[in-house]
């Protein structure tokens, strides 16, 4: 661990997870609106391929989903016959999002909790997964190096994300398919926050592939396809950002 120390995400304050909280509160209502929208598109379908080629190949698994916002991977993979905990820091985005997966008549646990430091017991999980989380977090290694510890031996990792800090500068919001009914308000607030970000500064997922061979993670590898197959067309759902998956074994 020692060489991950030199990284300075522990130089960063709570203001930067109190801004988080802040922008998705505010987003919550439209965000579970979109994934509402997205439950009935054919990402659904896409995303359980996703899994079901990444997945361990085992029957009803343990899933913590760390980030679940208002609970579309809930939605995509407790049909597939598996039990799936979602938490999220955001109060109002576990509230939508409990009552959008009661409105699909979809079984699953959403609790509110902080995603660097879930409350469970050691060991708790096959897989955890996680889409467009990492980037937000203030102590990313901290988070990496918790949620090892409730897996289970042999368990899962399986991360998606982009570099959407650094797409914020690239792409113009009119290529941001996904973002075109947020205000410019929210798109400033959201701004503010990807410079408050030391990871945004680091080449992902190389970063995030160095520091799960730290911590002792195996069988760990990226694929920086994902984008491409699930997000393939410029509709609704579509983000310029590049989204990759990130894969490791305990």
């Amino acid at each position: 661990m020692s060489e991950l120390k030199k990284i300075p995400f522990e130089e960063e304050s709570m203001e930067i997870k109190d801004a988080v909280v802040s922008y998705w509160s505010k987003r919550a209502e439209s965000f579970a609106e979109h994934k509402h929208a997205e439950i009935h598109s054919d990402k659904v379908a896409l995303w359980r391929e996703e899994f079901r080629q990444n997945l361990p190949k085992k029957e009803g698994l343990q899933i913590l989903d760390v980030g679940c916002g208002s609970g579309f991977f809930e939605a995509v993979l407790a049909p597939m016959g598996h039990e799936v905990t979602g938490i999220d820091l955001t109060p109002e985005m576990i509230e939508k999002g409990k009552a959008l997966l009661e409105h699909h008549g979809i079984d699953a646990t959403l609790l509110v909790m902080d995603a660097e430091q879930p409350d469970f017991p050691e060991e708790s999980f096959d897989v955890i997964v996680s889409r467009n989380l990492i980037w937000t977090l203030p102590h990313p290694v901290e988070a990496y190096e918790r949620w090892m510890k409730l897996l289970k031996p042999g368990g899962m990792l399986i991360i998606y994300d982009a570099e959407y800090a650094k797409g914020f500068h690239k792409y113009n919001w009119q290529e941001n398919c996904a973002h075109k009914g947020v205000a410019d308000t929210m798109k400033e607030e959201c701004h503010k926050i990807y410079h408050m970000l030391s990871i945004s500064s680091f080449d992902r997922p190389i970063w995030d592939l160095e520091v799960l061979q730290a911590l002792g993670f195996s069988d760990v590898r990226s694929d920086t396809s994902v984008g491409d197959r699930i997000y393939a067309t410029q509709d609704e759902f579509y983000m310029p950002d590049r989204m990759f998956g990130v894969y490791a074994v305990k």
